[in-house]
């Protein structure tokens, strides 16, 4: 989340690293080989198109980036909603860039191109600009709020604790047990949603204590090696998704893009690669890049063969998609706060709990749009609903926050269904705590030195960000350039099987 966390001082320092350790590899150049290896690049997001451009500034330039999609962007993509002459365009999937800079601290890449390119970003307060309410209307719980704030302060403090003695990862909510942070009232359970879910996309009990703190420090705490604690928010009418679509212009050709095309098979061997479309056609490759979901993988949307071996498969069974949802809605006229966020406190956690107001000036003035997010399994339940019975649910929750005012019918109502979409089946991944760092490494491995697997799933110390999906396009596909310079290689080493530090006595 957006709040600086207290630093794990030496034990994050340590666990960079460990993790740096655990990940490095390097491959001896020798000079390109007389043959031309082609590498095929599947999936237009960011890791594909990052991937491609460090291909490109290494010399290789036979590769094909394969998109299902009529566009590049993956997950970033955009809806346009609203009454005629009162359009607005939304983000579907990604929408901010989390944590930027500070000071000498290293600057977020995805900042580095919003910057490049122009696109149009807005600082997003979600700590001070915050109103909250519960099933009976507008209720100050601030102090619980602020108190939330502290509690998660106290759990990657906690973290980083076990992390130096080196006990055992346990959930997020074995880890807030321990600090004495149990909720229980609707608004304890609101603002540990705040928090937590609504960063992760899943609940405390289904994440990793430990990843969860170092995915966040290590993207928010600069003395960490973090960016800075500060979001900015994509309101370019061009999309979120122009940054990396600008940044593929600047050297993707026309010949080096198939666009509409999905994968259906993906047969290799240590000789090459064959990769079937749905279309019937076959693509040939001496490398492939997968940049698939996690969720794609997790369900077998595309076929092996032969099947991905154990080692691999019980690596991307192990890891958690999970599931973000923004539904908005635009009114004819602003009937709800005045601040950037609102926090609503059901009796059932994490129903329609966070909301978000863009009919502010320095967003989307006028617009009178204003939407509202839920996550994990709620996403799922509201995918299996009706849109109408989804906004009955959602106009339930509103006429709750504000019991005075009489609410009119909203003139736009749109959500995204991620977790049924076919080509994505979820929105990012996230870290359980039965998941290893060998198990990591093995989502990352290379199978028959010819596939190569990247995106934010694959990223040890970022995953679930954008910027995750960046730097792992960028690391496998230099360490793809360095195998082709010399002449081949193994590729990315996996670890035969996860074991117990100590065997089970039973």
């Amino acid at each position: 989340m957006v709040w600086s966390r207290a630093p794990m001082q030496g034990a994050l320092a340590a666990m960079a690293g460990f993790l740096t350790s655990t990940c490095a590899r390097s491959v001896e150049r020798s000079p390109m080989p007389i043959a031309d290896p082609t590498v095929v690049i599947l999936g237009g997001g960011v890791a594909g198109v990052i991937a491609a451009r460090t291909l490109y500034e290494q010399g290789i330039t036979n590769f094909t980036i394969v998109e299902a999609r009529g566009e590049l962007g993956g997950r970033m993509q955009t809806q346009t909603i609203g009454a005629p002459g009162n359009e607005w365009v939304v983000e579907r999937g990604p929408n901010w860039v989390q944590g930027t800079q500070t000071g000498d601290s290293p600057v977020n890449p995805i900042w580095t191109l919003v910057q490049k390119h122009g696109v149009k970003t807005q600082f997003n307060d979600w700590s001070n600009s915050v109103v909250t309410y519960d099933e009976t209307g507008a209720v100050d719980y601030l102090d619980i709020f602020n108190d939330s704030d502290d509690q998660y302060d106290d759990l990657t403090v906690n973290a980083g604790a076990r992390v130096q003695r080196q006990l055992v990862d346990l959930t997020a909510r074995a880890g807030y047990s321990l600090i004495g942070a149990k909720p229980k009232t609707p608004a304890d359970m609101a603002c540990e949603y705040y928090q937590f879910d609504w960063e992760y996309a899943q609940t405390p009990e289904e994440s990793s204590l430990i990843a969860s703190s170092w995915g966040n420090n290590f993207t928010y705490d600069p003395d960490v090696g973090g960016f800075g604690d500060e979001n900015e928010m994509s309101i370019d009418q061009r999309g979120f998704k122009y940054l990396i679509q600008a940044e593929a212009a600047e050297f993707l050709q026309p010949d080096q893009l198939m666009l509409n095309s999905t994968v259906m098979n993906i047969t290799y061997s240590s000789d090459g690669v064959n990769v079937t479309l749905t279309d019937g056609s076959v693509l040939l490759a001496d490398y492939v890049l997968c940049t698939f979901s996690l969720g794609v993988l997790q369900n077998d949307d595309v076929t092996f063969d032969p099947p991905l071996p154990d080692w691999k498969e019980e690596a991307i069974q192990s890891m958690t998609m999970a599931t973000y949802t923004k539904i908005f809605l635009q009114f004819p006229e602003d009937f709800w706060f005045e601040t950037q966020m609102g926090v609503y406190a059901d009796t059932t956690r994490g129903y329609y709990p966070v909301w978000q107001n863009m009919n502010l000036t320095d967003f989307f003035p006028g617009s009178g749009v204003i939407f509202v997010t839920v996550t994990g399994d709620e996403s799922v339940r509201i995918e299996a609903l009706s849109d109408d019975e989804v906004q009955a649910e959602v106009m339930e929750v509103l006429q709750a926050m504000f019991p005075n005012v009489t609410i009119p019918d909203p003139t736009a109502f749109y959500f995204p269904r991620w977790h049924s979409d076919p080509l994505f089946r979820g929105s990012y991944s996230n870290w359980p705590s039965s998941f290893f760092n060998g198990h990591h490494q093995n989502l990352r491995a290379t199978v028959e030195q010819r596939l190569w697997f990247a995106g934010e799933a694959t990223s040890e110390k970022y995953f679930g960000f954008l910027h995750g999906a960046y730097f792992e396009g960028l690391y496998v596909a230099t360490e793809l350039a360095a195998c082709i310079y010399a002449g081949g290689c193994a590729g990315m080493a996996h670890v035969p099987e996860v074991t117990n530090a100590l065997p089970y006595t039973i």
